[in-house]
C-alpha cells in the first residue's frame, strides 16, 4: 500500500484513463448489442414482411385466373413491392456494413488501450473475457446476417419463381385472348352463314310455295288425265279382248282344221290350245334332224297355217310358238352335250321347215325345255316316249 501510495504521489495516475477506455469500451459493446438487437427486431419484422408479401403474393398469383386486369394490378403490386423488399435489403446490408465498421474500430480502440495498458492486463483479464463473449456474439450474430442472408437468397429465387409463374400466366392469358378473338371472329362468321342460310330457306320456302302451287294445279290436270287414262285404259282393254277373240276365233278354226288333218294320228296329241307331235313322229332317235314323216306332217301343219293366217287382219299380233321337250335321260354326245342342246335344235328345225314352207320368221319362235316340263313323271318306257315331244301353240307375242 504504501508503495502503491508512493508511486501514486510521486508518478503517472493511470487509473482514469484506464476507466475511460473501459468505458468506452463497455458503451461501444452495449451500443453494438443495441444495434444487433435493433438489427434483429427490424429482420424479424423484415422476414414477418416478407411472409406477408408471400402471402399476398400467393393469393394475388392464384386471383391471377380470373380476370388479366386484376392479374396485371396484382402483379404489378408484387414488384413494387419486391422492389421495395429489395430497397430495405440492401438498406440492412448497408447497416450490417456500418455495424462491421463500428466493430472494427472499436476493435482497433480496444488494441490501442491495450498497447497503452500493457501493465494493468491482469486487471483487465475480465474485461478481456466480456469482450471474447462479444466478440463470439458478434459471431452469432454475423451467422444469424449470414441465415438472413440465405433467406433472402430464398425470397429472391421465390420471387424470380413468382415472376416466371406470371410471365407463364401472361402467356396463357394472352393465348387465351387470342382463342376468345379467334372464337369471336368464328361467332361472327357462323352468325353471316346463318343469315345468309335463314335467307336462303325463305327463299327456298317461297320456292316450295311455288311448287306446292304447281304441283296442286298439277295433281288436278293428273286427275284429269288419270280420268282419260282410266278411259283409255277400259276402251284399250275392250279392243284388246275384242283382239283376243277374233285371235281366238282363229285359233279355233286353225285348231279345227289341224284336228280334221291331223287329228287321226296316234302320235299326234291335242292338249289344251296345243299340238303335241310325238318326237319319233318327226326325229329319229337323238337327232335333230327331220324324218320324211316329220316333213310331210308339218307341211300339213304349214298349208293349214297358211290358210288361216292370211285371213287373220295384220292388226292382231300373234306367233306360232314350237316347244322342244325331252325325256329324263341324260344325252352326251359331241353335237348335243346335254338335253337342253337337243331339244332347243329340235324346236329350231321345226321353225327352219316351218320357214322354208312360206311361213314369216316374224310369226315364229323356238324354245328348248329340256327334261324340265315332263306331261308323265313315271320312269317307264310309256312315259319317256310321252315326254319325248314337241309342242305347236298359236297364242299372242
Amino acid at each position: 500500500m504504501l508503495s502503491f501510495a508512493r508511486r501514486s504521489r510521486h508518478g503517472i495516475n493511470v487509473w482514469p484513463a484506464f476507466v475511460d477506455a473501459l468505458a468506452s469500451i463497455l458503451l461501444v459493446f452495449i451500443f453494438v448489442l443495441l444495434i444487433f438487437v435493433f438489427g434483429y427486431l427490424v429482420l424479424g419484422d423484415t422476414l414477418a414482411g416478407r411472409n406477408r408479401a408471400l402471402a399476398e403474393l400467393q393469393a394475388q398469383v392464384n386471383a391471377l385466373a380470373e380476370t388479366l386486369a386484376l392479374e396485371r394490378r396484382q402483379a404489378a403490386d408484387l414488384r413494387a413491392r419486391a422492389d421495395e423488399l429489395e430497397t430495405r435489403l440492401e438498406a440492412t446490408l448497408a447497416e450490417r456494413d456500418r455495424l462491421d465498421q463500428a466493430a472494427g474500430a472499436a476493435t482497433a480502440r480496444a488494441e490501442a488501450a491495450e498497447r497503452d495498458a500493457e501493465g494493468l492486463r491482469a486487471r483487465l483479464e475480465a474485461s478481456t473475457a466480456a469482450t471474447v463473449a462479444a466478440e463470439s456474439q458478434l459471431a452469432e450474430r454475423q451467422q444469424a446476417l449470414a441465415a438472413v442472408q440465405s433467406e433472402r437468397d430464398a425470397l429472391r429465387e421465390r420471387r424470380a419463381e413468382a415472376e416466371r409463374r406470371i410471365a407463364d400466366l401472361g402467356v396463357i392469358i394472352e393465348s387465351r385472348e387470342r382463342e376468345l378473338s379467334a372464337t369471336r371472329e368464328r361467332e361472327s362468321t357462323l352468325t353471316a352463314r346463318v343469315e345468309t342460310l335463314n335467307r336462303e330457306i325463305a327463299a327456298l320456302r317461297e320456292q316450295l310455295a311455288r311448287l306446292a302451287a304447281t304441283l296442286d294445279a298439277a295433281e288436278q290436270k293428273a286427275k284429269e288425265k288419270d280420268i282419260e287414262i282410266a278411259d283409255l285404259g277400259r276402251r284399250l282393254n275392250l279392243a284388246l279382248a275384242l283382239k283376243a277373240d277374233e285371235l281366238q276365233r282363229y285359233r279355233s278354226e286353225f285348231f279345227g282344221r289341224l284336228r280334221e288333218i291331223l287329228g287321226k294320228d296316234p302320235n299326234i296329241r291335242i292338249v289344251g290350245d296345243r299340238f303335241v307331235f310325238q318326237s319319233e313322229l318327226l326325229f329319229p332317235s337323238a337327232s335333230a334332224t327331220l324324218t320324211a314323216e316329220g316333213e310331210r306332217q308339218l307341211a300339213q301343219l304349214a298349208k293349214t297355217l297358211r290358210s288361216v293366217t292370211d285371213r287373220i287382219p295384220p292388226d292382231i299380233r300373234w306367233i306360232l310358238r314350237v316347244d322342244g321337250h325331252t325325256d329324263r335321260r341324260p344325252i352326251r354326245t359331241e353335237r348335243f352335250p346335254s338335253n337342253w342342246e337337243l331339244s332347243t335344235a329340235r324346236a329350231l328345225s321345226v321353225v327352219e321347215y316351218l320357214i322354208a314352207q312360206g311361213i314369216a320368221p316374224d310369226r315364229l319362235a323356238a324354245a328348248g325345255f329340256g327334261e324340265f316340263h315332263p306331261l308323265d313323271k313315271g320312269v317307264t318306257p310309256e312315259a319317256f316316249a310321252r315326254n319325248r315331244r314337241i309342242e305347236i301353240k298359236l297364242t299372242q307375242p
